[in-house]
């Protein structure tokens, strides 16, 4: 299968609309079955949410992570996605096993928050190399495997400090808003191509990172949302699932907000 309908994800009820809803919740369902996924970061966070969705709709899943833990229905893979070897070594492992249809590149380091002059070379360095390098990598790797076979779909995963900087997390600003521009690069690169690639800007969403910081800290980020409260890694989740599916098919270095109406541009 070539045509773009046919990249990732089945739909339940028909390719014209790609997904079916469950009337008694309203949550959205796709069928990937038949298709292989790998989640960058994928072990725990935004990136193991993203891992259980793709799974649960029928995925073959892969969650490579410096530090993997076993989950129920996906395939633990150790990736340090600073290093082009161990990729291209799983890249080789993947493809021999099937192929790779979805990349989801929720990898990312936020580093220690500290005003710029305190920062380190070493630990900029480490935050730009895990968060946007790690990313460009990967991308590297699996692109020419998506390209050859003709169907693919990738999601990219930013913080919203990519659109407004935050302070203290100068190095994490600037990677997450090189993976917004690398995204939109990278979607008008496959533009005439049966691939996608498309990014998600995320605010605060309720993970166990978000949960070690102090209350006072957690409720000051909820009263920045407009909608007074924390995303939740379903929704998150709900996204990444329809970017990888059928019904995403006229988008590609698109730029999409999980902020509860934070962001302000």
């Amino acid at each position: 299968m070539t045509d773009a309908a046919s990249t990732a994800g089945k739909a339940v009820t028909g390719a014209t609309t790609g997904a079916a809803t469950d009337a008694a919740t309203g949550s959205v369902s796709y069928d990937f079955s038949g298709r292989r996924a790998v989640v960058t970061g994928g072990a725990r966070g935004l990136g193991r949410g993203a891992a259980e969705r793709l799974r649960d709709a029928g995925a073959v899943v892969e969650a490579w992570d410096v530090d993997p833990v076993a989950v129920d229905g996906i395939v633990p893979i150790a990736v340090d996605v600073t290093s082009s070897h161990q990729i291209a070594a799983a890249v080789a492992r993947a493809v021999a096993a099937g192929g790779i249809d979805i990349l989801v590149l929720a990898a990312g380091y936020g580093g220690t928050r500290k005003s710029v002059d305190a920062v380190s070379e070493s630990e900029w360095r480490q935050v730009i190399d895990v968060t946007l390098t790690g990313a460009f990598q990967v991308c590297r790797a699996v692109v020419p495997h998506m390209r050859r076979v003709g169907r693919g779909r990738i999601v990219t995963v930013a913080s919203l400090a990519a659109k407004e900087g935050r302070a203290g997390l100068a190095a994490f600003s600037a990677a997450s808003a090189g993976i917004v521009a690398f995204t939109k690069a990278l979607g008008k690169e496959l533009g005439d191509t049966p691939l996608r690639a498309n990014c998600i800007v995320w605010a605060a969403v309720d993970t166990e990172f978000l949960r070690a910081m102090p209350p006072s800290a957690v409720e000051a980020v909820v009263q920045r949302s407009p909608m007074k409260r924390l995303g939740t890694v379903a929704e998150f989740a709900a996204l990444v699932a329809w970017l990888c599916s059928d019904a995403c098919s006229y988008n590609s270095g698109a730029v999409f907000d999980l902020s509860g109406g934070q962001a302000s541009y």
